[in-house]
């Protein structure tokens, strides 16, 4: 169970405030509701279809997805962006339709915010809100720099856009919670320990690797668009 359990931490941030999944589902429920978070389900697919595993809620394929690793190599990205275009079909996206075929697409929830969300279309007129939306439903890393009360106070990279370039910046402290009215989502969190946080949750603690593959994605993710962006200019 512990592929539905990684799946539930990290799918509940945007499903609580309506933006993916159905409604009024307790979040220890929402691995049984997989298939409707239409925006994570076919990377899901991919990873498992990809890696020879028969459950796309495998612990593996899950936290692939939410936080990278060794199994994203293993996607065709030329099969990826066939998947997706097909899965998006007469929906409003960023830069999907525009990579060409050989672009790295990466089956990484970063590339699902970076090039398939509308967001990065509207960065040249007012980068505010796409900035914004896209730092917060981007799974960010951070070490914990205090505790209070059911918030946490992490230092963490925020995203940046200059020059016509995203791309993070340095360390600064950022506030979210671990727990609200009793109930979290993962252990309480500790200083000086690197937890994953997604909108403004906390969805667990991160060891080394997972946050060197997390940034890793994040970061190649950052240089497609970056890429796509320049060559559309």
């Amino acid at each position: 169970m512990r592929g539905h359990e990684t799946f539930a931490c990290f799918a509940y941030p945007p499903n609580e405030l309506g933006y993916c999944g159905p409604a009024d589902v307790a979040h220890t429920e929402l691995a049984s509701h997989a298939r409707e978070f239409d925006g994570a389900w076919p990377y899901l697919q991919a990873i498992a279809d990809a890696a020879g595993i028969s459950d796309p809620l495998d612990s593996d394929v899950v936290r692939s997805y939410w936080i990278g690793g060794p199994l994203l190599d293993k996607v065709d990205p030329a099969e990826l962006l066939s998947r997706l275009r097909n899965a998006f079909t007469g929906q409003v996206t960023g830069l999907l339709d525009d990579l060409p075929d050989r672009a790295h697409a990466l089956a990484h929830h970063s590339f699902h915010v970076f090039v398939v969300y509308p967001w990065v279309q509207f960065l040249d007129r007012d980068p505010t809100t796409p900035l914004r939306v896209m730092q917060d439903c981007r799974i960010r890393w951070g070490k914990v720099a205090s505790i209070d009360g059911e918030r946490a106070e992490i230092v963490s990279r925020r995203l940046t856009f200059d020059d016509g370039t995203l791309a993070l910046g340095d360390p600064g402290v950022q506030r979210v919670r671990w727990s609200q009215d009793g109930d979290s989502l993962a252990p309480a969190p500790a200083p000086g320990e690197t937890v994953s946080a997604h909108w403004d949750w906390v969805c667990g603690a991160l060891s080394e690797g997972d946050a060197t593959a997390l940034e890793t994605a994040t970061l190649t993710t950052l240089d497609l668009v970056n890429g796509a962006r320049s060559r559309s200019a």
